[in-house]
């Protein structure tokens, strides 16, 4: 989580330096070659998936598009601990969305937490407030779109290896910003620019690796608390780096979301283990 936020704190330090599309161009290219090597690798470079997996992959694949123009063009206009803050609803809309389209189990308490956790969303992005920022919009969207990407990724089958579906979403947002950039100005990339970019590039595949490598050993109920450990590098790094702190009502609405959403985890990890406990004792 600190190397996924640690890329959008230089990502956000190319705002002004390199346009949006030549920026994850530049990105793409090395998370590409990266991920293809790391593919090759564990023997996980293969394409025989089934037409369903295709349909799946290809919708990961869009939603990563529009995410990360969504999520870059916030960051580059808003506080990164604000962006931060509002992401950390991720569990909640995942768990609701789960609920309403896969007719998952959402007992009332999982229920009240998501609906508590949306109060703090708000109080984070305080529309009509003085320090309202349109841009807090593009982030709620970028949510919808992680959580459709998310859904996707739980209805793909085994046989899609987890690091080719996201090697394929790199290839697929690093063409969609090559085209975009296409029809765009670029501006010349320094040596402190190139910098930036390379080291984006090797904070997010960190993040890859590491995120990976954690769901492969640790237990995912234990693992996926720690995503929230990205909120307190992004404060930190918002304020020592850009100056930045957000405003009381946006912090304790934050730390409504962090709580509401620990408690989701909680209890889905809680529902997970009666399960599996029922299918041992058939």
């Amino acid at each position: 989580m600190a190397a996924f936020t640690f890329n959008d704190a230089f990502m956000k330090a190319l705002s002004g330096e390199l346009p949006l599309f030549q920026a994850v161009f530049l990105r793409g290219l090395c998370v590409t070659l990266f991920l293809t090597i790391l593919c090759a690798a564990l023997g996980q470079l293969r394409l025989g998936f089934s037409r369903m997996d295709w349909w799946l992959i290809a919708l990961r694949g869009l939603c990563e598009i529009a995410v990360a123009y969504l999520f870059i063009t916030a960051l580059f206009n808003m506080p990164i601990a604000n962006v931060s803050a509002i992401l950390q609803a991720l569990p909640l809309t995942v768990s609701l969305a789960a609920a309403l389209f896969f007719g998952e189990a959402l007992g009332w308490r999982r229920l009240t937490a998501i609906l508590i956790g949306f109060v703090g969303v708000v109080m984070i992005v305080q529309p009509g407030g003085e320090g309202f920022n349109i841009y807090a919009l593009w982030v709620l969207a970028a949510v919808i779109g992680v959580t459709v990407r998310d859904l996707a990724a739980r209805r793909m089958s085994r046989a899609v290896p987890s690091v080719m579906a996201a090697l394929i979403a790199a290839v697929m947002v690093t063409v969609a910003a090559g085209v975009a950039s296409a029809f765009i100005a670029w501006s010349p990339v320094t040596g402190a620019s190139g910098i930036k970019v390379l080291a984006a590039a090797f904070f997010i595949i960190g993040g890859y690796v590491f995120s990976v490598s954690a769901m492969r050993i640790g237990d995912v109920s234990a693992v996926a608390p720690f995503r929230y450990t990205s909120l307190l590098v992004a404060l930190v790094i918002g304020v020592v780096v850009f100056g930045e702190l957000p405003n009381t009502i946006a912090l304790v609405g934050a730390a409504i979301v962090v709580a509401t959403g620990l408690f989701t985890l909680y209890r889905e990890g809680r529902a997970r283990r009666k399960i599996r406990a029922a299918e041992v004792f058939k």
